[in-house]
């Protein structure tokens, strides 16, 4: 399988449409002290990891909620390698007058090098031994850039009595709670790709699997489809709405600012309209050092203004060329 070697720069957006993309501790749309909105980056990196499990099952993915069949209860760090990898490498050595068996912390890095999350990731892994991967694929925490940002509250009725309220006089009603959603918000990740955060970590183990170019086609397909995919309650109107993908030529090393600043979306006449501002200016900047551009979105119901020129345009779901 093909190694992939290039460095990668873009963005993908989320659109939610009185829905609650990621929420806080609270079950609020998460809002920074200005009350922009804003999601974490973990939020986009758990629809890829759910997208891969459900789509590509004979990939192995780590960081990912497994339960136990008796308890139900998660597993813990050391079951879920466990449940992979079904025992730890080991290897014998010599303390005093006898032989015991140790981590093979070699080994055992190898192995987790071979689950895809990781490889896109990177992992900090603190169980039976401790081993810290720098994973090449970074996601920024997103901010909402549309203008309004408007989040709202509604009561919502369970069909079941508290039965904490049985002395009080609302022994017999049902138990209220509330739901928070976001009327309206189109939030924007930047992310970055660097294969060669690797380099070091493979060499430790005994040259493990780095990125193919297996690896980011399959990337690539989550970061179009993985939150429409995952498609719950609190999720329901959340929606992949563009993935902007840069890639620099395989002996490039330079740095590209954050695609989000760039970045702005409003609503005209019913469709929506991104606009990448002055990000054509400052890739222009750069382009001897461009291989590719590259835009996926649904023409249907979406406007693209100030598009870098030279983009390759395609559809977002099917990936076909428009």
């Amino acid at each position: 399988m093909n190694e992939f070697k290039n460095r990668v720069f873009g963005c993908a957006i989320v659109k939610a449409i009185n829905s609650n993309y990621n929420a806080d501790f609270t079950h609020q749309p998460r809002t920074l002290p200005d009350g922009t909105v804003y999601a974490t980056d973990k939020a986009f990196k758990y629809s890829i990891r759910n997208y891969l499990v459900n789509q590509y099952p004979d990939e192995k993915v780590f960081f990912y909620k497994r339960l136990k069949e008796e308890t139900l209860n998660p597993h813990t760090l050391d079951e879920t390698f466990l449940a992979l990898f079904e025992k730890f490498p080991t290897r014998k050595v010599k303390k005093k007058n006898k032989t015991e068996d140790v981590i093979d912390r070699q080994d055992m890095l190898k192995k987790l090098l071979e689950c895809v999350d990781i490889r896109y990731f990177g992992a900090t892994y603190a169980g039976e031994t401790n081993i810290s991967i720098h994973g090449p694929v970074q996601v920024n925490h997103a901010m909402n850039r549309f203008d309004a940002g408007e989040i709202y509250s509604e009561q919502i009725m369970s069909p079941f009595r508290n039965p904490g309220k049985e002395d009080s006089d609302e022994k017999g009603a049902s138990t209220l709670g509330q739901q928070s959603k976001l009327r309206e918000g189109h939030y924007v990740h930047h992310f970055s790709i660097n294969p060669h955060n690797l380099t070091a970590v493979r060499k430790l183990a005994d040259n493990a699997p780095g990125l193919t170019t297996d690896d980011i086609d399959k990337l690539k397909e989550a970061m179009r489809c993985g939150v429409t995919y995952y498609d719950s309650a609190a999720k329901a109107g959340c929606d992949n709405e563009l993935l902007f993908w840069v890639q620099l030529k395989e002996e490039s090393r330079t740095v590209l600012p954050g695609f989000t600043e760039f970045i702005s979306v409003s609503r005209n006449n019913g469709k929506v309209t991104i606009d990448f501002g002055k990000l054509g200016n400052v890739l222009q900047r750069v382009s001897e050092h461009i291989a590719s551009m590259e835009v996926y979105f649904n023409p249907e119901n979406t406007d693209l203004a100030n598009i870098p020129e030279d983009t390759s345009k395609f559809e977002l779901t099917t990936a076909k060329a428009l």
